[in-house]
């Protein structure tokens, strides 16, 4: 009994300070799995053999380092350029352009590096356009959690999810996730479009600006470029086939950045590769896993499985809307990835309690609207996921303010009809037979 309320007060005073953001989480979380350890509440084996996601983090860090050599070569800024050209300069072509390119990006990269590409460019053509760069940026929030929904690999929330059930594959999340993620795009630009359209702007002259643009000027490594690409591809292609090949997600990240380095770097570049990891990131994870892991060990996730049961008394399809629900609104306010990390395991015992395996399409059901709602939900506030941060924290050191009610006012309602949309979709894909 004493273990267990240690556990309990354990998470919640970490995961308060996680949510005031004023302490480096990754610390946080470190000091929350030290706890747990020390007073005995988890064995330090069994966190590193049965807790600690490897799989999770080795994607994490093998996607990392592939974007960090890919980033060098300066296609991303080539391609901010390229679009903002082929949009003839006009704002609000270029405001949807972007965001496009972002929700396209954030599907293969990681939402967080996605928005630090992206966002300088964005800056500085707004600023040789003279119009205010707060929708573009909103917009590109967005767009990057929008776009980071549609993959394994586009959001930590489905990274996480996908290791732990290895039937969700590459190709699962893109064939269950991606249709309703576009619909969700389309429907957010159109609305991004409306909203703006008439506050966007600028005279001829000043497009002018743009189109005089050399695009070719951002390529920094030629040679690097085609490595990178040809390699990226490779890596891309190993995801799709990776059920056919058995070959798991995890292990075709890291060989993808092993041969690029390997092949594309001289042996002194090598370091600055592995400094492109967040390395911040990767301690976060590992140190929150095991304290999820505490929870585990003294049974609390196993009793909040059954306070679900009790809830929706069994009923798959109104658990996967509970879920779907909560998650969305949750996660507006709370960092998902710790959210996502403690309802896997609840979800895991609420399918063992009902006598059913993780891969039956009930169980299914939820798992899609957990990645939907934690996903989704995180473009909610400003606050609701790490690229938000990321976007105001640039905005403000070029002088822009993104202010909290400024961004919740468009956010809010859109997300909310994001997870309204998501509500039907799952329950007329998955729910409506059960």
């Amino acid at each position: 009994m004493l273990s267990t309320i240690l556990a309990i007060l354990i998470f919640i005073v970490i995961y308060t300070f996680i949510i005031t953001e004023k302490f480096n989480r990754a610390i946080l979380a470190l000091i929350g799995a030290s706890s747990m350890v020390i007073i005995g509440i988890i064995d330090i084996e069994k966190a590193f053999t049965h807790y600690i996601e490897w799989e999770t983090i080795t994607l994490l860090i093998g996607m990392m380092i592939l974007v960090g050599i890919t980033n060098k070569t300066g296609i991303f800024q080539y391609l901010a350029v390229k679009t903002a050209k082929i949009s003839k300069g006009n704002p609000i072509r270029i405001l949807i352009s972007l965001s496009l390119l972002t929700a396209v990006a954030s599907a293969f990269l990681d939402n967080v590096t996605t928005v630090l590409l992206i966002v300088p460019v964005t800056l500085s053509i707004t600023k040789m356009l003279e119009v205010n760069p707060i929708p573009f940026l909103i917009s590109e929030i967005l767009a990057s959690n929008i776009g980071g929904t549609a993959t394994l690999i586009g959001d930590p929330p489905n990274i996480m999810i996908g290791s732990e059930n290895k039937h969700l594959t590459f190709n699962a999340f893109l064939f269950n996730l991606a249709p309703i993620v576009i619909v969700i795009l389309v429907i957010t630009l159109f609305l991004l479009y409306l909203i703006y359209r008439r506050k966007l702007r600028v005279e001829e002259h000043k497009m002018q600006r743009v189109m005089e643009l050399d695009e070719k000027e951002y390529i920094q490594d030629a040679v690097l470029l085609k490595k990178s690409l040809f390699i990226l591809a490779f890596t891309i292609v190993g995801f799709i086939l990776h059920s056919i090949i058995h070959i798991e997600a995890s292990v075709i990240a890291i060989t993808g950045a092993t041969l690029l380095m390997l092949f594309g770097l001289k042996s002194e570049e090598v370091d600055d590769a592995f400094q492109s990891v967040e390395w911040v990131t990767i301690f976060f994870f590992a140190g929150l896993f095991t304290l999820v892991g505490g929870l585990q060990e003294v049974g609390v996730i196993k009793y909040l499985a059954s306070q679900l049961l009790d809830i929706t008394n069994g009923n798959i399809p109104f658990a996967a809307i509970l879920i779907l629900w909560g998650s969305g609104i949750a996660s507006a306010f709370i960092d998902n990835i710790p959210f996502v990390a403690t309802m896997i395991p609840l979800i895991n015992d609420m399918a063992a309690h009902l006598g059913l395996s993780i891969d039956s399409p009930q169980i299914n059901a939820l798992w899609w609207s957990l990645a939907l709602g934690a996903c989704l939900g995180g473009n909610g506030t400003i606050i609701g996921a790490s690229a938000n941060v990321v976007v105001a924290d640039l905005a403000a050191k070029n002088g822009q303010s993104l202010g909290y009610i400024e961004y919740l006012k468009i956010a809010a309602p859109l997300t909310l009809l994001a997870l309204l949309i998501s509500h039907i979709y799952v329950y007329l894909r998955y729910l409506i037979y059960l």
